[in-house]
């Protein structure tokens, strides 16, 4: 096991920690988290690693009160910090940062704060009102405190991830913001800090979700209806799966357009209630290619956010 991370709970104690590092004009690699770290996470941070070599590799661990709305599970998301940094040793990061609120919030709730943009009103943002202005303050927050040069997050998120390139370039933030594939357990459930309310039977059932997503995958040759189509048809088998959306759109998050060449690249996306569980997934895949094609784009940047739907 690698030596223990150095743990940061202060504005000053990270920019001490930095210092030398910054002078020295090495990289610095974050990775944002709330922390229950799992393999997900700990393949970003060897994402991270492989794109700052020597330079020092910082996880932060904020449960973001300001992404969280009225009726979500703010208060019973899990806090491990000492498995956290356990897992955090193991992967060889060199600074955990775990601030608490009135750090990160000093006053109270800012009075400036981002406008993540239309696209933050819909799929995600439909149902979760104000969750994207918190999430691009906080990410917002962190990269002036730790002034990465590259910043590692999970496609599992990926309307997060499309939102967060977006700030970068609309903001001229100068952060290479790195989507990193979903780990997968090996039944193919996408591996989540929620996983872990999930009953056993709920947890069966949360497998539709990536199966109808592989579905998708497998028929996108024949196009974005029939794969659309056969990934809502074995949604219907989950018995316990309330599904919020499914739909297919660019990369971009954009709408599809109707007549779609062979080739194009999309992704599907889906968001589904098992038992009190809210779980998220996607998968990238080729339009009109042969069977079996995919392709492991991340979403870029975006203005239109109308989408093909699925499902409601």
């Amino acid at each position: 096991m690698s030596a223990r991370p150095v743990l940061a709970s202060t504005r000053e104690e990270l920019a001490a920690l930095l210092a030398e590092a910054r002078a020295a004009g090495r990289p610095v690699g974050l990775v944002p988290t709330m922390g229950a770290l799992h393999e997900g996470h700990a393949s970003l941070v060897r994402t991270a690693r492989e794109r700052v070599g020597d330079g020092p590799v910082v996880v932060s661990i904020f449960v973001n009160p300001m992404q969280f709305g009225e009726g979500e599970d703010l208060d019973r998301y899990p806090r491990t910090l000492p498995e956290d940094l356990e897992v955090c040793a193991h992967e060889g990061v060199d600074v955990v940062f775990a601030p608490s609120v009135e750090e990160v919030y000093p006053g109270g709730d800012p009075q400036v704060t981002l406008d993540p943009g239309p696209l933050a009103s819909v799929l995600e943002g439909r149902t979760r009102p104000g969750h994207y202005r918190g999430v691009l303050t906080v990410v917002a927050k962190l990269f002036g405190l730790v002034r990465p040069d590259v910043a590692v997050f999970g496609q599992k998120d990926y309307q997060q991830l499309v939102l967060i390139r977006r700030m970068v370039a609309d903001l001229c933030l100068g952060v290479d913001v790195v989507g990193a594939e979903t780990v997968r357990e090996p039944d193919g459930l996408a591996l989540s800090s929620r996983n872990r309310y999930l009953s056993e039977s709920e947890r069966l059932e949360a497998l539709w979700l990536s199966r109808a997503l592989r579905v998708a995958q497998e028929n996108a040759a024949y196009g974005a209806a029939v794969a659309l189509d056969e990934a809502r048809a074995e949604l219907r088998h989950g018995k316990q799966v309330a599904l919020d959306y499914l739909v297919l759109t660019t990369p971009d998050l954009e709408e599809l357009p109707d007549d779609v060449p062979p080739g194009t690249e999309a992704r599907i996306l889906v968001a589904a209630r098992v038992g009190a569980t809210r779980l998220i997934d996607n998968l990238p895949l080729v339009l009109g290619a042969e069977p079996g094609s995919t392709t492991s784009v991340a979403g870029t940047h975006t203005q239109n956010t109308h989408t093909r739907q699925g499902g409601s």
